[in-house]
C-alpha cells in the first residue's frame, strides 16, 4: 500500500466513525491529570519564547476538543486533521477556532511559522517507513526553539523498535521510546522530557503510553 493509499484508508475510516468518536472522547482529558499537566508545561514553554510564542498546530486534532484546551491555556492554537468529517465537527463545536483539512506529511504551513506542534496519538497510523517524512515536516514548520509534544504507545521492550497492532479504526504502530526519540533527533528535534505511564487494569490495551517533549534545535 502506498503512502497515499494509507492516508486515504485512514481518512475514510475516521470519516465513518467521526460522530461516534466525538461523542465518546469529548472529555478525553477529564481523567488524565498528568496529561493536562504536561499540556500546561508545553503551553508554558511555547509562551516563554516571547510575543505569545507563535501559533500552535494540533495535528490530528479530530473533533477539536484538545485544540480548544490549548486555546484555553492561552495559546494561539488551530487544528489540522486528514478527516473532513472530523474537521466539520470541530468547526461546529468550536466556531471561534480555526480548523483545516490537511496531511501531516505535507502541511500547508510556512517554514518556521509555528511556536509549537501537538501530535497527540496522531502518528500511530503512519507506517514506520513513512514516519521520517512526517518528522521532517514537523521540523520544517517549527521555528528554532519551537516545542513539540508527541504521544504514542510503546513497544513491549527496548529490543523491539516497532510493533503493529489491530487498532479499532485502522492498523496502528507502537514504538520503542528510545528509537522514536532518536528518529526525532535525526530531524533536529531534541528530546527535553519524557513521561512513560503504565496502563490502568481496566484499559482494553495494556500498552505503556509515552508523552515526549522535544524542541527544534
Amino acid at each position: 500500500m502506498t503512502e497515499l493509499d494509507t492516508l486515504q484508508a485512514t481518512r475514510e475510516a475516521y470519516d465513518a466513525i467521526a460522530s461516534t468518536y466525538a461523542r465518546l472522547f469529548h472529555d478525553t482529558l477529564g481523567d488524565r491529570p498528568w496529561e493536562r499537566a504536561l499540556l500546561g508545561a508545553f503551553a508554558e514553554l511555547v509562551r516563554s519564547r516571547g510575543e505569545g510564542g507563535g501559533e500552535v498546530a494540533d495535528l490530528g486534532c479530530g473533533p477539536g476538543h484538545v485544540t480548544a484546551h490549548l486555546h484555553g491555556l492561552g495559546l494561539r492554537a488551530f487544528g489540522v486533521d486528514a478527516s473532513p468529517v472530523m474537521i466539520g465537527l470541530a468547526r461546529e463545536a468550536h466556531p471561534g477556532l480555526r480548523f483545516e483539512v490537511g496531511s501531516m506529511a505535507a502541511l500547508d504551513i510556512g517554514d518556521g511559522a509555528l511556536g509549537g506542534v501537538l501530535s497527540r496519538w496522531s502518528v500511530i497510523h503512519t507506517p514506520p517507513q513513512e514516519l521520517p517524512a512526517v518528522f521532517a515536516e514537523f521540523a520544517r514548520v517549527l521555528a528554532p526553539g519551537g516545542q513539540l509534544l508527541i504521544e504514542f504507545p510503546a513497544t513491549d521492550g527496548p529490543d523491539q523498535e516497532t510493533q503493529a497492532y489491530d487498532h479499532t479504526v485502522a492498523t496502528a504502530y507502537r514504538w520503542s521510546p528510545d528509537r522514536f526519540a532518536a528518529l526525532l533527533r535525526e530531524h533536529g528535534l531534541r528530546e527535553s522530557a519524557r513521561l512513560v505511564s503504565e496502563p490502568k487494569p481496566t484499559d482494553r490495551r495494556q500498552f505503556q503510553e509515552v508523552q515526549l517533549l522535544a524542541y527544534k534545535a
